[in-house]
């Protein structure tokens, strides 16, 4: 049957989460500041870490509702892979915290990729996309995984066919692009409209920031200082999005990385920092996904050290440590502190016909 051209209830449901989502940035409160050391509160000013600025939309894909309607449509539709079995939501999934809970993606036939899905979760903020930032836009993005042959496996020419051959589309489409006319470009601009919805509200660390002190635990607020100073994360997690969003290497051995795009050898074994904002509802971690526990990615990071390490050397001398095994517990504890609201989005209950 024919789906109704309409504005779903959902809009009801995330819009006001995207508002809370979107608190401008703004100064830390004295109040905050006072509750810190001398050395943190001069690192914190200097990090520039605060709230979330509003949503950062292109000139040429102004957001629109229709057109967020549909891309949450073509966004959960598994007819825009070539075997009709992977969506994007396959491998972002908000069951998942809209991530994966594997350590790598598998695509159409069961394929197995070998890089982790990062989370669709405040993506908007990254100014470039895949772990070795090949992709310059959300909107450059989103064709990426569908003429990948081992994700979802399709070409435009008949990711479009198909879709323009569904009637139920072409009122959708009419909607937000003015006409019904299907094309990649459209296609993904309704996706990355979609996606630039996916933002989480405040978390406890905008709230204490904003002077509420009592909203980390006191774990929490000792993993902040840490944070801020011994543990030195600041130097490629820092601002409102917590990250640097320069690439580093990952101590991970087994993928060029970074140089797969540049063609650099400097570039080899590059990945993008990530932000830390949800990492602790989005791992597996590291481009691979070799890490399941946040503690033991804490660990590995601080310390600068190598998983094939870590894993056969046992316990390292603690003199030789960045943050010992009871101080990365209480930087992973904080780190949770940057959970915030999820985005009440859901999955379409039907698609077009």
């Amino acid at each position: 049957m024919r789906m109704k051209t309409m504005v779903s209830w959902f809009y009801l449901m995330f819009l006001p989460l995207l508002v809370l989502a979107t608190v401008q940035e703004g100064k830390v409160s004295e109040k905050a500041l006072q509750s810190l050391s001398k050395e943190a509160r001069e690192s914190l000013l200097e990090a520039k870490i605060g709230p979330l600025s509003s949503v950062p939309v292109p000139p040429n894909n102004p957001q629109t509702k229709e057109k967020v309607e549909l891309g949450r449509l073509l966004y959960f539709d598994k007819r825009l892979s070539a075997d009709k079995t992977i969506s994007c939501a396959t491998c972002h999934d908000p069951k998942f915290n809209w991530a994966e809970a594997e350590a790598t993606s598998t695509g159409i036939r069961n394929q197995k990729g070998d890089r982790n899905s990062p989370t669709i979760l405040n993506s908007a903020f990254y100014h470039a996309f895949f772990w070795d930032g090949r992709a310059g836009s959300l909107e450059e993005q989103a064709l990426g995984p569908v003429q990948n042959p081992i994700e979802m496996g399709n070409d435009l020419k008949t990711m479009v066919a198909t879709i323009d051959g569904i009637a139920g589309y072409k009122p959708l489409f009419s909607a937000a692009f003015g006409d019904g006319k299907v094309n990649p470009e459209r296609v993904a601009q309704a996706i990355a409209s979609f996606e630039r919805t996916v933002v989480t509200g405040p978390s406890p660390l905008d709230e204490f920031l904003m002077g509420k002190t009592t909203a980390l635990t006191p774990q929490q607020k000792r993993g902040l200082e840490l944070f801020l100073t011994k543990g030195n994360c600041v130097s490629c997690h820092h601002g409102p999005f917590l990250t640097s969003q320069d690439y580093m290497p990952t101590n991970l051995q087994g993928d060029e990385g970074r140089a797969k795009v540049t063609k650099n050898l400097s570039d080899k074994g590059l990945f993008r920092i990530p932000t830390l904002r949800n990492v602790g509802l989005t791992g597996p971690y590291f481009h691979n996904g070799a890490v399941t526990s946040l503690d033991e990615a804490v660990f590995l990071r601080a310390n600068n050290m190598r998983l094939q390490e870590y894993k056969g050397k046992g316990t390292p001398d603690p003199s030789s440590l960045v943050l010992n095994e009871t101080e990365v517990k209480d930087v992973a504890a904080f780190l949770k502190a940057l959970n915030g609201k999820m985005p009440a989005i859901f999955e379409p209950k039907q698609f077009p016909q």
